[in-house]
């Protein structure tokens, strides 16, 4: 009963949302008249719309247009920043299970504190050197720096420990190679690990806000994140319905990926 309850009012704002956006423009100027007015008073917001409508949709999707520009910069940005650390924390997750080297745990210990460090810490150094490479107001200030992010490392890095040692040195027995045990074994077997970093990557760089703020001028190139922020007040039903679009692809990603997710933090959860 408790952990239903907390569900529901945890969840209450995902529902409000999607039912406001339902809701007609007079209805939700009426309803939020103290804010959109500045006017004094209470909102008076009822739970289900009178007359359910569209019409806000028809218009972020028909009349709307720089919306699918902000959603195609979120697309592009969020796949290219997944697809890069797939390409470089796989990779350096494995080096640092599957290999003994000096200054190993040294290295790794940095990589663990470059993760606890806040976008607040880094913003000016990471700027000095996005605008040191003339790539300042460009999708490649946002994506470069998530790329090389470390937290993906660690999570990988942590399933791709519960692998038994026993299974690897089999394998090369068997004949395989360094790279033939990587593709063959580790990346099979660390594969909740590698997935549950996608889908909290894609949660976490499809809403960020901070680092396309710091780094884009351009309005053109801001993710949708930075668009619904924008929506003005009297445009109440238009950013409600932003929200509700805004929300699939989130909602999306972490059902089809929620049972790789669970397996992940497992996995993170086993000590070495």
């Amino acid at each position: 009963m408790g952990l239903a309850l907390s569900a529901v009012i945890i969840c209450s704002p995902v529902f409000l949302t999607v039912l406001g956006s339902l809701k007609s423009g007079n209805e939700l100027a009426a309803s939020l008249a103290p804010v959109l007015n500045g006017t004094s008073g209470m909102i008076e917001w009822k739970l289900f719309p009178l007359y359910p409508t569209l019409i806000h949709f028809v218009k972020l999707l028909i009349w709307t247009p720089d919306f699918f520009t902000v959603f195609w910069n979120s697309m592009k940005i969020v796949g290219t920043i997944l697809a890069g650390q797939l390409v470089f924390a796989v990779p350096a997750a494995w080096a640092f299970a599957a290999f003994r080297f000096k200054g190993r745990k040294l290295l790794f210990t940095l990589y663990v504190i470059l993760m606890l460090l806040p976008f607040q810490v880094t913003m000016l150094p990471s700027y000095l050197v996005l605008d040191g490479m003339n790539l300042m107001n460009t999708h490649a200030a946002v994506i470069l720096p998530a790329v090389f992010s470390t937290f993906p490392v660690f999570l990988i890095y942590r399933s791709f420990t519960a692998i038994p040692r026993e299974l690897i040195e089999a394998a090369k027995i068997d004949g395989a190679g360094e790279l033939a045990v990587f593709w063959k074994v580790g990346i099979p077997l660390g594969s909740p690990g590698i997935l549950s970093a996608v889908v909290l990557g894609f949660l976490e760089y499809w809403n960020m806000m901070e680092q396309p703020l710091a780094f884009l001028q351009d309005k053109t190139l801001w993710p949708l994140s930075l668009y619904l922020p924008e929506v003005g007040a009297g445009q109440a039903g238009i950013a409600l319905a932003a929200s509700v679009i805004a929300l699939i692809p989130a909602v999306f990603v972490f059902v089809i990926g929620q049972d790789y997710l669970e397996q992940g933090i497992i996995s993170s959860g086993i000590k070495e």
